[in-house]
């Protein structure tokens, strides 16, 4: 395969045990340009960096610790990655008004990345977390 789309993948990879599971801001910066667009920011949010970042800092891994991203498939073609993956951690924290429940969760995530000199530049990307906050919600 070829060595770009191999490198790709590695970077996407970076991106999730990195900033998703450690949480390390540094490293998103590294990895994100400047000019990336989010296209599945929900309305009203900001589709720049600073919303992906402010949904991983102070959404997702404060109403979840022990926060895990599991690959599951990698598909790399052109400048795009393809990731089907979960997130699993406990809901140790408030989610968007959710009290914890310590209740273990699976989070389902296909993402498409297109990357330019190692960097995301776009993001599209489809979950399961409407129906995770309603199993939360339910108790």
């Amino acid at each position: 395969m070829d060595s770009t789309l191999e490198q790709n993948k590695a970077i996407v990879l970076r991106f999730n045990k990195e900033v998703i599971e450690q949480g390390n801001v540094e490293t998103f910066y590294a990895l994100v340009a400047e000019d990336f667009i989010n296209h599945s920011a929900p309305p009203g949010a900001p589709n720049g960096p600073e919303g992906m970042i402010y949904f991983f800092t102070q959404i997702l891994r404060p109403a979840f610790s022990d926060l895990k991203a599991e690959i599951y498939d990698q598909v790399a073609e052109g400048d795009k990655v393809t990731t089907r993956k979960a997130f699993y951690g406990i809901h140790t924290g408030e989610l968007m008004g959710i009290a914890a429940s310590n209740k273990k969760v699976v989070i389902e995530v296909i993402d498409i990345v297109r990357l330019r000199d190692g960097q995301y530049v776009e993001h599209w990307g489809m979950n399961n977390m409407q129906s995770v906050m309603a199993q939360l919600a339910a108790r």
